[in-house]
């Protein structure tokens, strides 16, 4: 799905199909209820990473969909206009999904009412984050992962927010709450009764966090369980384990996270992978400058020039990484003007020479 092309809905079938190309295996893109996505791979949603800007530029390579940060309910009932802007809703027309985390089912069926009627295309039910500001008692409540040890509340706030919307409603998922609690297949199943038409897991517990390697083979219980789109989360990195993922989850797509980070064409050449096609052309040199550039600005835009300048850190130092530029890090990062920021950048990825008045 590239940016500025509208979702495509057709007649509904759960799932994709799989054949064989050249030898390999080769995954068709699945369906959210009936809407058509183009790619099997998706963006996950990170919070203070998915922006506008950042979804984009990933949109811009071709992703089947990507997922907004989350939003707090409550935060958009009572936000209005600000939780609105946070969520980029009504802004642009791509595969765009919008993520909405809380615990309280009226005000989850009222914050999926809300954001529909701005233009959300898909709503998302964050039931994975394992943060302990969202999981800890307090504010708006344990939300995120910690509602995986209350299953039925969980269920009653599916059932409000596919109640409350007729757009296709996801959810998202980790295992469990720890090793001895693998409850997502029955979550899951609950969830597809109750209208939901896609669920995403990421091969971890809460407890987990990110440590240790994704269980991928523990999500092929949850494709057992129910007849909608399961897609693998967590690890995924390139086409070698997103075929690992799929081969040991059975599910029908991946999600892809932090392996998209500094690499917003990392989706894309997965996607290629997977379908036995070409690479896309990954940026290098001057087109790489160009690219980040472009996003650098676009940052600058979305939020001011002085926020901006501090969100923009973590995707140039990731960039840089990427680069093999690490080296150029402190330099760039500790820079306090975009002039100045955007001059050392093309001197590192460009490797011209560093003038006077940049050296200043």
């Amino acid at each position: 799905m590239f940016f500025g092309q509208k979702l495509t809905r057709i007649s509904l079938r759960a799932g994709h199909k799989r054949r064989k190309t050249h030898g390999m295996m080769s995954y068709r893109a699945p369906q959210i209820a009936d809407i058509a996505l183009t790619s099997p791979v998706l963006l996950a949603p990170m919070a203070g990473i998915t922006d506008l800007p950042f979804r984009r530029v990933v949109a811009g390579f071709g992703a089947g969909l990507v997922v907004s940060e989350m939003v707090a309910s409550q935060e958009v009932m009572q936000g209005g206009a600000l939780a609105l802007a946070r969520a980029e809703l009504g802004l642009e027309d791509f595969a765009t999904s919008v993520q909405l985390v809380g615990r309280d089912p009226y005000w989850m069926g009222e914050a999926a009412r809300f954001v529909e009627a701005n233009g959300a295309q898909i709503i998302d039910i964050n039931m994975g984050c394992p943060a302990k500001r969202v999981t800890q008692t307090g504010g708006n409540g344990a939300c995120g992962s910690a509602l995986m040890r209350e299953p039925d509340l969980a269920l009653s706030i599916i059932t409000a927010v596919t109640a409350a919307v007729r757009v296709p409603v996801t959810l998202k998922m980790r295992l469990g709450w720890d090793d001895a609690s693998h409850n997502a297949p029955d979550i899951a199943a609950r969830g597809a009764s109750a209208g939901v038409a896609m669920v995403t897991i990421h091969g971890r517990t809460r407890q987990q966090f990110y440590k240790g390697a994704a269980n991928w083979a523990a999500i092929a219980p949850v494709k057992a369980a129910v007849n909608i789109p399961v897609i693998a989360n967590g690890d995924i990195v390139d086409g070698h384990r997103a075929r690992m993922a799929l081969a040991q989850s059975g599910a029908d797509g991946v999600m892809v996270g932090r392996g998209a980070q500094g690499a917003p064409w990392r989706l894309a050449q997965i996607a290629a992978d997977l379908a036995g096609t070409a690479c896309p052309i990954i940026p290098q040199g001057i087109d790489l400058y160009r690219l980040i550039s472009a996003h650098y600005h676009a940052m600058l835009s979305h939020y001011g020039a002085d926020l901006g300048l501090r969100v923009a850190r973590k995707h140039l130092g990731w960039y840089l990484d990427e680069a093999g530029r690490p080296d150029a890090r402190e330099a760039i990062l500790t820079a306090t003007s975009p002039a100045k920021v955007l001059d050392l950048l093309r001197i590192a990825l460009c490797e011209e020479p560093l003038d006077a008045e940049v050296a200043a």
